[in-house]
């Protein structure tokens, strides 16, 4: 599978507050109340399931598997079904390789996707001097 970066420099994607990344999971305790935020890119509701629908979100790190019971998924339903980007708060299951969460809140943060599309700002140009390297920096004889 692909991770899709959004842009070279991590630290601009739109981390809502308190969010784990894929990659950090591993480091609460088993049942640990968490939150991930991703983009959706898998929906299961398998028939044999009773009721239970599988989400995979993808971050910039990697995929987070939730699992979403009948119930809240009643409470939640049209950020599961139409929410091209969520933030699940919930309990951390593992066993062995294998992670999820249990979802006990979902929220649709699809508006925060136009940032991902938004240019990156760029830097005052006294900024610029700063931080330009030396071989590119004026020579002071040369001008």
């Amino acid at each position: 599978m692909r991770v899709v970066t959004p842009r070279s420099n991590q630290t601009n994607w739109p981390r809502p507050p308190s969010c784990l990344t894929a990659s950090q999971l591993r480091v609460p305790p088993d049942n640990a109340r968490i939150a991930v935020a991703g983009l959706v890119i898998l929906r299961q509701r398998p028939g044999t399931a009773k009721g239970v629908i599988f989400l995979t979100l993808e971050d910039e790190t990697g995929t987070v598997n939730i699992i979403v019971w009948r119930k809240l998924y009643e409470r939640h339903r049209r950020a599961v079904i139409a929410g091209r980007m969520l933030r699940v708060t919930g309990r951390l299951q593992s066993e062995g390789d294998v992670i999820h969460v249990i979802a006990e809140v979902i929220e649709d943060i699809s508006p925060l996707l136009d940032q991902l599309l938004a240019p990156a700002p760029e830097d005052p140009p006294e900024d610029r001097a700063e931080h330009r390297p030396e071989s590119l920096s004026p020579d002071p004889q040369t001008g």
